[in-house]
């Protein structure tokens, strides 16, 4: 029988977190009440300005292909906001817009990976950066990181994993899933022993840049760390920030001979991200920024009222978050104790016998967890907690 698939396929799997969004939208459908808590996209709708910004794209006839790498106009407001919030300066032979950050660090993976190389990523972890290195080839090397730590690896730790092999090192801050943010002071110690191994190159995907609430401004490590620079990638996007994961523009910034490389590989199969698209997400990073702090607010609240609720619930341990819209307890004492013994039978009985859409921690490389998202308005959340309460009461008799 003649093989029909290509082996790359077999070394990875389909988004854990895309299906159970998929899983609990089936139920919905079929009249189940369902609280979803497993999604990770903003419940709040795309601000009326950056709509209308598109809306005035197409009556303008802005639906044609633009340059593969993004619109000058969407590139220029890209700089400017690194420079705003960042005070990184880039050239715009240093930015590409991708069909979403993903894509984005798709598109990196992809220019820089080789067959053996390896890439080290904190875990817990998002659920694709493992499976795009192995898709290219790449080895992933994890370094873990538990609640007692604060979910937060160590220099000692960075430098026990690097290997001559080292090719990439991922930095996610404020982490999805754990909420947490690295501070400063921790940014510029794990810089540190990257400066000692110039062979490798560091992506910081900074996603959930403006959805914190920590005692410290935002950071990344090559704002701490500026000696970085010439391999340091930067990954954001516009999804989470403005509420438009819909739209699907994210963008990279870094040495031009990768963005390069970027661009040749995003030719040859996306080619341009959409003309209408690139016009909403200029509207968006140059447009009025109040948007955000109202999301913002409405999030830490949200965030504020779970982390309570969960603390008073028998068998979850679970610390405040510095950020995102994710919380992250540790389930543990839950399985030690009831007949449930893993963490995705737990999210499944919740699921069936609760009616509360949760996605486990093994999906994050983090077995004995659950990740628990506010993004849903504040009355489902208080709804959801008190199902939650009532399903984990449930197990203990």
């Amino acid at each position: 029988m003649m093989k029909e698939l290509a082996d790359r396929v077999e070394r990875i799997q389909p988004s854990a977190t895309l299906a159970v969004g998929a899983r609990a939208n089936e139920l919905i459908a079929a009249g189940k009440d369902i609280i979803n808590l497993g999604v990770g996209e903003p419940d709040f709708d795309t601000p009326d300005f950056i709509k209308e910004a598109a809306i005035k794209a197409i009556r303008a006839g802005m639906t044609k292909y633009t340059a593969v790498d993004g619109t000058p106009q969407l590139k220029k407001a890209i700089i400017q906001k690194f420079e705003r919030d960042n005070q990184l300066n880039y050239t715009a032979e240093q930015i590409i817009v991708s069909c979403g950050a993903k894509h984005s660090l798709y598109n990196l993976f992809a220019s820089v990976l080789n067959n053996g190389d390896e890439i080290i990523i904190p875990a817990p972890y998002w659920v694709s950066y493992i499976d795009i290195a192995k898709l290219m080839g790449g080895i992933p090397i994890v370094i873990q990181a538990d609640l007692e730590q604060h979910f937060k690896i160590t220099p000692a730790d960075l430098q026990k994993a690097i290997t001559p092999k080292t090719r990439l090192m991922v930095m996610n801050s404020p982490s999805n899933p754990t909420g947490v943010a690295y501070t400063t002071d921790e940014l510029k110690a794990l810089g540190q022993v990257l400066l000692k191994h110039p062979h490798i190159l560091v992506v910081t995907d900074d996603i959930y840049e403006h959805t914190l609430w920590a005692k410290e401004p935002f950071a990344n490590i090559l704002m701490v760390c500026p000696e970085l620079y010439d391999r340091c990638m930067v990954v954001n996007s516009v999804s989470k920030t403005y509420a438009m994961t819909g739209w699907r523009i994210g963008y990279a910034a870094g040495p031009k001979n990768i963005v390069a490389a970027m661009k040749k590989i995003q030719s040859q199969s996306t080619s341009n991200p959409t003309s209408i698209a690139q016009a909403a997400a200029e509207a968006a990073l140059n447009g009025d920024q109040s948007c955000i702090k109202i999301m913002t607010d409405a999030y830490h609240e949200r965030h504020d009222y779970m982390i309570a609720a969960l603390k008073k619930m028998p068998g979850i341990k679970v610390q405040p978050c510095d950020g995102t819209f994710y919380s992250f307890p540790s389930v543990q004492k839950i399985l030690e104790n009831t007949h449930i013994n893993n963490d995705i039978a737990l999210a499944e009985y919740l699921l069936n016998e609760a009616g509360i859409a949760v996605i486990p921690g093994s999906a994050f490389g983090a077995p004995g967890y659950l990740r628990i998202s506010y993004a849903t308005e504040l009355q489902k959340i208080k709804e959801a907690m008190q199902r939650l309460q009532n399903a984990i009461e449930k197990l203990a008799k």
